[in-house]
């Protein structure tokens, strides 16, 4: 028997186990769905250029791969980070979040429904009755349901039913159930849909500005992955040239070397030529690193938080060469950042928002004047169901109308506050002055930026090729005795510094154009990239 009994607990057991772990399964589940709809309610990064239309290697999430190797072009380099930059994600989840505290103000609005219900037992000595009757027995019961609602305009609505029972043992029992509606209306402090609704509005204006601090923090990251690109694209490039440098100058150092063995140069001559690949192995190993930093970085933009991703090989198949025309319209770039600038803007709605903030706080000055009235009937019986016939009899009826007062004996602290908000609204009308001018020098200062790696890219390549002309001649002087070693090392390392420049002028170029888009606030639409919400689309 005790064993039945043991095994009858076990299974007793085991099922509630069971139990347990089912519910626990389908809270975790429950979390997922969760979970899932928060992410579906992000602002979507959407982009102009499909998959479909673009190259069979540019489209989204097909790279092409080798072993370690992708193939990456300037445009799968925007879409990758869309894609996968965690601090982006990040950044949209906080837009839901702001998006919260709208709804949670819009809830202050909401019909609330109320209950409550309470027992009550209490015993009462009469010292008047004798000794067995002086202790009574009094047990009252009491219930209400009801419903409210605040309105914008400053009114709040109350209609409420409640039941009441009481009883003892020497009274017949006495019940009575009331109907009554209520209504209460500010008519100074907290009047009207400019007061009650400004919460609202500040919500709505949070909103709106996480959506800017989204643009922004988008407009950043791609042009930090753009710019990212093209200075691995420069590095590369540097690479190769230094690479070729150094040949030549080991060439130049074996040929002098050479003529040094059967005695047609000093032994003087090596020096120079040996001095000259040192340097620019010296050169090779310093642009080596600098690329390799540049691929880490990009790498960190387009694929964070991948395995192995850092190891990852990369072939840059954009090219930095681009039209070069001059920066034209000045004016109506200005008049576009005063428009599209992100920060410009969050700084306008911050302004608005502390405008509606001086509404409350003037609104606040005022005393508390309420208008109220109040309507019910009542009925009486012994019966739960009787109480409601006596509905029907006239003086059954309660009413009350008034007013009710209240202010602060010199109002110190609404003072405080509203001075404290005129002060917020004067300073942020002051930022936006500010950051007006700001924007303005940092549209000019890009432009002008523009303008002069746009005209370094014509005078560098006329200096490499004079240069190329000058080391053709000292190598010829060369040649027939007439100049030395040092001399056309100094020459060829002149040529080196002037191809350099021209490559650094094509790619300066090109981050020059994206900082000039970034500061005139047109660089997602340069790049065909729109945020869209629920609400709102940049």
């Amino acid at each position: 028997m005790n064993g039945i009994c043991l095994n009858k607990n076990m299974s007793i057991v085991l099922i509630a186990v069971v139990v347990l772990l089912s519910f626990a399964g389908m809270g975790k589940a429950a979390s997922e769905v969760r979970d899932s709809d928060i992410m579906k309610q992000m602002p979507e990064i959407m982009t102009d250029s499909s998959p479909s239309v673009l190259p069979e290697d540019q489209q989204e999430g097909r790279l092409r791969t080798g072993a370690g190797t992708i193939e990456l072009s300037i445009e799968q380099a925007v879409m990758e980070v869309i894609q996968n930059n965690r601090d982006l994600t990040a950044q949209r989840l906080e837009t839901v979040k702001d998006g919260t505290f709208e709804m949670i103000e819009r809830a202050s609005f909401d019909p609330e429904v109320f209950a409550e219900i309470s027992v009550a037992r209490e015993k009462i000595l009469d010292p008047s009755e004798t000794e067995d009757e002086r202790i009574t027995i009094e047990k009252i019961g009491k219930a209400s349901l009801g419903l409210q609602k605040k309105f914008a305009a400053g009114t709040s609505v109350r209609t409420e039913i409640s039941h009441e029972r009481d009883a003892s043992d020497d009274i017949p029992e006495d019940r009575k159930t009331r109907i009554g509606i209520s209504l209460t209306q500010s008519l100074l402090n907290g009047f009207g849909p400019s007061v009650n609704l400004a919460s609202v509005r500040q919500a709505e204006l949070d909103t709106a500005i996480s959506l800017e601090e989204l643009k922004g923090f988008t407009e950043m990251l791609i042009a930090d992955t753009e710019i990212a690109y093209w200075q691995c694209v420069l590095a590369k490039r540097e690479i190769a040239i230094f690479e070729q440098s150094l040949a030549i100058a080991k060439k130049q150092r074996d040929e002098i070397e050479q003529q040094i063995d059967v005695g047609i140069l000093p032994r003087t001559e090596a020096a120079a030529a040996r001095a000259e690949v040192a340097l620019r192995e010296q050169d090779l190993i310093d642009a080596r690193s600098l690329a390799e930093g540049y691929r880490l970085k990009l790498l960190h933009l387009i694929r964070p938080g991948y395995d192995a991703s850092l190891d990852t090989i990369i072939n840059l198949t954009s090219k930095p060469d681009i039209e070069t025309l001059p920066v034209a319209d000045l004016t109506d770039r200005l008049k576009l950042a005063e428009k599209a600038r992100s920060d410009l803007n969050e700084a306008r709605f911050r302004l608005r928002k502390n405008r509606l903030e001086t509404v409350i706080t003037r609104n606040g000055l005022l005393p508390r004047l309420d208008f109220f009235i109040r309507l019910g009937r009542t009925g009486y019986a012994d019966t739960f169901s009787g109480t409601f016939q006596g509905f029907s009899k006239d003086e059954a009826n309660d009413f009350q109308l008034g007013l009710t007062l209240s202010h602060a004996i010199g109002n110190r602290k609404a003072e405080a506050i509203d001075q404290a908000a005129i002060a917020t609204r004067i300073q942020a009308e002051m930022a936006v002055d500010n950051y007006l001018k700001l924007i303005q020098l940092d549209v000019r200062l890009s432009v002008n930026e523009v303008e002069r790696t746009r005209k370094q890219i014509k005078a560098t390549g006329t200096t490499r090729m004079f240069q190329e002309q000058t080391v053709t001649a000292e190598e010829d002087r060369f040649d027939v005795g007439s100049s030395t070693a040092l001399l056309v090392a100094q020459a060829q390392r002149d040529l080196l510094s002037a191809r350099i420049a021209e490559v650094e002028a094509v790619v300066g170029f090109r981050i020059a154009l994206i900082r000039l888009y970034l500061a005139e606030g047109s660089l997602l639409e340069m790049r065909g990239i729109r945020i869209e919400s629920p609400n709102t689309a940049f």
